[in-house]
């Protein structure tokens, strides 16, 4: 095979996927915020409200999914480090046609979270379909997305507002 250069720090010069070696990194404080969304139907958005889901509390049951995911995104994406969580937090607002998820997760490592961020608000958009999928298979999830990052060596991130 060809050797290739590539500014891809999962990827060797040989076009090999790693996991990228941490461990000369010093250990800082991280921070990231991820966001999604999730449409129903009118239908849908009237049981949750009224606390009609047979299954039970929808956000409620969406949130301790994101949490429970953060805490296991080194499980579910093969190239991430495992990291002591600090601190995740989810908020699911009431958007109308559907919900806004937005998670918050804190370290202290040698590597940032925003894979367990992205992975929060994935699974619990993903939860919440479970809860209504009975009530509104047509439940669209999308428009996930890194909204802030803090820490490390690339220091700050924040997404343009519109982007």
């Amino acid at each position: 095979m060809a050797r290739r250069t590539s500014k891809l720090t999962h990827v060797t010069p040989e076009g090999r996927v790693r996991m990228v070696d941490v461990g000369d990194k010093s250990i800082s404080e991280r921070r990231a915020v991820a966001a999604a969304r999730v449409q129903v139907s009118a239908k849908a958005m009237d049981e949750v409200r009224a606390g009609r889901i047979a299954k039970g509390n929808v956000l409620e049951t969406a949130r301790v999914a994101g949490i429970m995911a953060a805490k296991k995104t080194a499980e579910l994406i093969p190239l991430c480090h495992a990291l002591p969580l600090d601190h995740v937090a989810i908020e699911i607002r009431d958007v109308g046609s559907g919900f806004e998820i937005e998670a918050e997760v804190r370290t202290s490592a040698k590597t940032g979270v925003e894979m367990e961020a992205l992975t929060a608000v994935s699974v619990a958009a993903l939860a919440i379909y479970d809860m209504v999928k009975a009530v509104d298979r047509s439940v669209v999830i999308g428009d996930i997305r890194l909204l802030k990052k803090s820490g490390g060596r690339s220091g700050e991130y924040v997404r343009p507002q519109g982007k």
